[in-house]
Parts: structure tokens; C-alpha cells; sequence
């Protein structure tokens, strides 16, 4: 599915821009994480080991971006349905600044252990990542603190992006980038590191599927979230920021959004521990799920495996 064109409101050159001053700005602190480039059913791949990153995800690079834009705050507040949350509380630590990371209910008790651990105070609240971000935004305004988003900031926006800024810088060759999308930060990263030269996909699973039902809308709606994916992308909303720069960059072929089911991420995430010992969250496999049902065009493409907190063993 291609998404349909908006107004303008970015340019390419803009967008690149604000990718590499954020690289410049987490440099000393986020991971630049490896490539590998393997064949697979005869197919060529490029696989970026973002689950290598610091605290498992690739949420590290817009939270210290977000957190290192701007004047300093005194404390920050955010609600995750967990990645979000570690980057947050690792960025925030670096940074000498107490945190307070709101998380559903229902966040997986490794995701939750590892958040405390870095030192933030972590609070349940709701069975959804909404009510978690509604609870998160309400403290943040009731104690002055500095709320970081998920997803919905351009400077995180930024910061994602700078994983496909490694992918071009280190595999120019690949053409297109295929990553897991869930309230769209790291899709409308990619977008702005890869386009015009380079298409970005956006694979989501078929119960979780914000971004699909905003471009099918054609503006951000509620979406189910009913997924083995959903603590990684149980956003039920797209953010407003990412549907903009989607919007934008995304035209002319630039973007794509594709669905897979939850038998398909599951058995995506098994064959990456077959094949390459690579041990990654539901989440994290949805692209590959993608690559391997043939959505995934190109001569050479990239997926981004973004995050590895799980406490899923293999069989």
C-alpha cells in the first residue's frame, strides 16, 4: 500500500539534516550497531543488528535526542510499552536526571525489570499503552517535568532515523529498507534518512496496525491493538509528527506499509535463531516476516532488526 500525498511540509534535504545532527549528538553515547549481509532462499539481505544497540532497541537513539535537544530539564516523565521506556531511563541516566516511566499493565516483566534497573521509577497504569501515555502526560504537566514521547516529537523522529543514516553509510548499496512500524517513529526516521533514493517499508502485524489504518483514512485513527507484536508496536494511534513526515517523504514511492500475521512474526523470529543464532522480540522479526513473504522489494534490501527484550527461549 503507497501512501497517498499531503501538503508540503518538509523537504528531503531538511529531514537528512535534522537525521545527522542527531547522529552527531548520541554519538558519544548510542551504539553504532553492526550489519550482516547474508542469502537466504537464494535471496540477498541485509540484516542491521539493532537489537545490539544499549538497553536492546533501537529507542536509545530518539530518547538521548530528544533528551540532549533543548535546555535541560530537571526530570523526565514517558510512557512506553517498554523499549521506549529503557531508553528513556538509559538516556536519563546518562544524563544525570531522575525518570518516571509509565507502562500498561500488561508490559512484560522482563521489559520491566530492566526499566527499574537502570534507576527510573516505574509506574503501572491501564491495561493499554494509551492510558499509560494519558497517565504520563498528566504528571508531566501536574509536575513540571520534561515529557518524552514514544514517538510523537520530531526530535525523536530524528533519532530513529539515524539507523537508516548507518544502513546507507555502511551498505550504500541497499535500496530498500524495510522496518517494523508501530506509532511510526522509526519508519518516518527511515523515511527521512533513505528518500528519495531508497524506499522505506513499513511492516506491521494485521491486529496492530496503526500506521496501515491512518494511511488508509488518511490521517491518524484509532487501530485495534491485538498482537504478539503489541508490546513493541501496540501503539493504537500513529503519532501526528510521523504521519506528517510520512506523508511528505513518503510520496512518489518512497513508502510502503504491508501487513503480516502473527503465525508469520513468530515463525520469522524462530528461523532468525535457525539460521543466525539471532534471538530477537515478536516486534523486531515483523520485517523479516515481511522479507520473507516476498513484500519486501529490491535488489538488495535491509531489515532492521530493531530490539531483543525478551524473555522469550528458544525450543
Amino acid at each position: 500500500m503507497t501512501l497517498s500525498v499531503s501538503p508540503t511540509i518538509q523537504t528531503p534535504e531538511l529531514a537528512r539534516k535534522a537525521v545527522r545532527e542527531a547522529a552527531d549528538r548520541i554519538r558519544p553515547h548510542a551504539r553504532r550497531t553492526p550489519i550482516m549481509t547474508v542469502e537466504l532462499d537464494g535471496r540477498p539481505l541485509v540484516l542491521k543488528l539493532e537489537y545490539l544497540q544499549r538497553t536492546g532497541s533501537f529507542k536509545l537513539r530518539g530518547a538521548l535526542n530528544a533528551m540532549l535537544s533543548g535546555e535541560r530539564p530537571g526530570r523526565v516523565v514517558t510512557a512506553s510499552g517498554g523499549n521506549h521506556g529503557l531508553g528513556v531511563a538509559m538516556a536519563a541516566r546518562l544524563a544525570g536526571l531522575p525518570a518516571d516511566v509509565y507502562v500498561p499493565e500488561t508490559v512484560p516483566a522482563g521489559k520491566a525489570r530492566r526499566i527499574e534497573a537502570l534507576g527510573a521509577r516505574l509506574v503501572r497504569l491501564g491495561p493499554s499503552y494509551a492510558d499509560a501515555a494519558e497517565g504520563a502526560a498528566r504528571a508531566a504537566v501536574e509536575t513540571g517535568a520534561r515529557y518524552v514521547p514514544a514517538f510523537d516529537d520530531p526530535a525523536v523522529v530524528a533519532g530513529q532515523g539515524t539507523v537508516a543514516l548507518e544502513v546507507v553509510e555502511d551498505a550504500p548499496e541497499v535500496d530498500v529498507i524495510a522496518v517494523a512500524a508501530g506509532g511510526g517513529g522509526l519508519a518516518a526516521g527511515t523515511v527521512s534518512a533513505a528518500a528519495p533514493d531508497r524506499r522505506t517499508v513499513a511492516v506491521e502485524p494485521t491486529g496492530c496496525c496503526s500506521v496501515y489504518r491512518a494511511v488508509q483514512a488518511g490521517g491518524p485513527v484509532d487501530a485495534e491493538v491485538d498482537s504478539v507484536a503489541a508490546s513493541g508496536l501496540g501503539a493504537s494511534r500513529v503519532g501526528t509528527v510521523p504521519f506528517a513526515v510520512l506523508s511528505e517523504l513518503g510520496r512518489a514511492g518512497a513508502l510502503s506499509c504491508e501487513l503480516v500475521r502473527d503465525e508469520q512474526i513468530l515463525a520469522a523470529r524462530d528461523r532468525l535463531w535457525e539460521e543466525f543464532r539471532i534471538a530477537v522480540e515478536p516486534a523486531a522479526a515483523t520485517p523479516f516476516a515481511a522479507w520473507e513473504a516476498g513484500l519486501v522489494p529490491g535488489e538488495l534490501p535491509a531489515v532492521v532488526l530493531c530490539g531483543a527484550n525478551t524473555d522469550w527461549t528458544p525450543a
